[in-house]
This record gives C-alpha cells, sequence and structure tokens, in this order.
C-alpha cells in the first residue's frame, strides 16, 4: 500500500458514522456542510464495506417486497 491510502485508511469517523453518511447518500439528502465534513473524515474502506453492504440490503428489501406482492396476488 502507497502511504496516501495508509493515511486515508487512519482517518477518525467510525464504521456506524460512514454508515450514516452513506445511508443520507442512498436518501439523496444530504446538506453540502455535512457532505464536505464527511469527505474529509471518511475512510474509503468503512465507505466501501458500507456502500456494498446498503446495496446487498436493499437489494434484498425490493426483492423480498416484491414476492410479498406476488404472493398477495395469487
Amino acid at each position: 500500500m502507497t502511504n496516501d491510502i495508509r493515511e486515508l485508511s487512519q482517518r477518525k469517523l467510525n464504521f456506524f458514522q460512514t454508515l450514516k453518511a452513506v445511508l443520507w447518500g442512498f436518501l439523496g439528502v444530504r446538506k453540502g456542510k455535512g457532505y464536505t465534513e464527511d469527505i474529509a473524515k471518511l475512510n474509503p474502506v468503512h465507505l466501501i464495506i458500507a456502500a456494498v453492504l446498503g446495496t446487498v440490503l436493499f437489494v434484498v428489501g425490493l426483492v423480498m417486497v416484491a414476492q410479498w406482492f406476488v404472493a398477495q396476488a395469487v
């Protein structure tokens, strides 16, 4: 790993704060000040994990809702 990546992975925000920032991103409602603050503090490793986790949960939720609607129609 390069020094830049090592420095970025040592940033302050914990995983739950990163998860909160990703969830706000999914909703699309984020103030400019909060966004720039998060960008300065987010750990990129946590960001990638949280984004993948959020995406998987979103897709699983959509599949479950679709299955529920199909079951109700029968």
